[in-house]
């Protein structure tokens, strides 16, 4: 064999070997909590090659828009899920990407067989949770013997009265699409309505109401309906779950905030000099005297994990913020060890990355404590939800100017500026009496704000 021979036959085997270079992209899981995710953009396009470390796509997480990097260099050679696509599963094909100099044409082809395969997986997903049917539903139909004699033998008369006789399903499905019982015609044992009397009194009002007149504007309903963001759909699940699985208790106390607004008007006088942005907060005092008091009482510093109850030795603040898509909260680490200044200006850029929805999944995951502070909305009070595995969160209200009895001023009262704060507690880890000496220590604190620098 010829040498130029050999070189086409190995450029040949070369090639044929990279036509099967080609990969299905699954949806990536950017946390351990992610189920589903959606596409906000892809950074490359289709026939478009990129090298390792290059953003390939931003992914929207319930908490934050993720980049989505490459481990090695290729090429795309399709997108299956586009820009803008919503509740995308974990581990379902969303691209085919292949190497320099593959051939692209086998790209529609897998693509095809992921589409394929897709519904195949869906299916046994629902049947795996798909409801026992009820006995109306598994109830034999009558033969059609049995159905004309039916027919020709005269129907009892339906009970008279007011009274509406109906099966559990068919009121069901009736109270949740909102028609109305009594404007149907029951076809069950003495008029008794039932699931295929309330179905198909709906697929008849759609197909009379398309050839009827449309109403007036000013009898239809006037409401927006938002489609349930990620974020938003896992603040809904897992508050459920705290709320129903964890045992809360709550412990309020109020607290004289004077001497901490003396010392803040003070620090930010002298901060103003050098820098206006590096101003302190209330807040940054109240997420410093947190973790002061976790090192008094580090039985409050733990979580619930099921055979055992673990006590964390660092004070890792998680601070509630608002965002257009609902709420997260970040993460200060190490509270205890950084000063007040540092944990404003962490804050800070912690909160302005949240409302981007720019956190990256460690900076909003873990935490062993919560801190949610609704005080300048102006409420005095209120209580909050556990975020576990946590044992406590933390509701502050505003600060208020409230009479207080004081026997050393002449007029036998003074005002002050107090401030409420509620504790909410898990008691399988935190009994009552712990919880009032970690809220005892809080308050000590606050009270005596130079302690915190000690």
């Amino acid at each position: 064999m010829s040498a130029s021979l050999a070189r086409l036959l190995a450029r040949r085997l070369h090639v044929s070997a990279r036509r099967n270079a080609l990969s299905q992209f699954n949806m990536p899981a950017m946390s351990p909590t992610m189920t589903e995710g959606g596409i906000a953009s892809w950074k490359k396009k289709e026939g478009e090659s990129f090298s390792a470390g290059d953003v390939l796509l931003e992914i929207e997480t319930d908490k934050a828009t993720i980049d989505v990097e490459a481990q090695d260099d290729g090429i795309v050679a399709k997108i299956i899920t586009t820009e803008g696509a919503k509740n995308v599963k974990v581990g379902s094909v969303i691209a085919i990407i292949g190497e320099e100099g593959d051939d692209l044409s086998g790209a529609d082809e897998l693509a095809k067989q992921a589409a394929q395969a897709a519904p195949v997986a869906q299916q046994k997903a629902s049947e795996a949770t798909k409801p026992e049917p009820s006995s109306e539903e598994t109830a034999p139909r009558p033969s059609s013997n049995a159905q004309t004699s039916a027919q020709e033998a005269p129907k009892p008369e339906p009970p008279k009265g007011d009274r509406i006789f109906a099966s559990p399903i068919a009121k069901k499905i009736a109270l949740e699409r909102g028609i109305p019982l009594a404007q149907i015609k029951g076809s069950g044992p003495n008029g008794r309505i039932i699931r295929e009397d309330v179905e198909n009194y709906k697929q008849t009002q759609a197909a009379s109401s398309s050839t009827a007149t449309q109403l007036p504007a000013a009898q239809l309903p006037d409401y927006v309906d938002t489609p349930v963001s990620n974020m938003r759909r896992t603040i809904g699940t897992r508050l459920t779950q705290s709320k129903q699985e964890i045992p809360h208790y709550y412990l309020t106390v109020d607290i004289n905030m004077d001497k901490v607004l003396k010392l803040r008007e003070v620090f930010n006088s002298t901060m103003s000099e050098k820098d206006k942005s590096a101003k302190l907060s209330v807040n940054d005092f109240i997420v410093k005297a947190v973790a002061c008091a976790l090192t008094e009482v580090p039985e409050a510093n733990s979580a619930w994990l099921g055979e055992v109850i673990r006590t964390y030795k660092k004070a890792d603040i998680s601070v509630a913020v608002a965002t257009p898509t609902g709420l997260i909260t970040p993460i200060v680490k190490d509270v205890g060890s950084k000063g007040l200044a540092t944990i404003s200006a962490e804050t800070k850029v912690l909160a302005k990355k949240a409302r981007e929805g720019k956190l990256a999944p460690s900076e909003y995951q873990g935490g062993t404590f919560t801190i949610s502070n609704l005080g300048m909305y102006d409420i005095s009070h209120f209580t909050a939800i556990i975020n576990p595995p946590q044992s406590c969160i933390l509701a502050v209200g505003s600060t208020q100017a409230t009479l207080v009895p004081a026997p050393e001023d002449e007029k036998g009262f003074k005002t002050v500026q107090v401030m409420k704060v509620t504790l909410s507690c898990d008691h399988r880890t935190v009994d009552g009496a712990v919880g009032a000496k970690w809220l005892s220590a809080f308050k000590g604190y606050l009270e005596n704000p130079l302690t915190l620098m000690l």
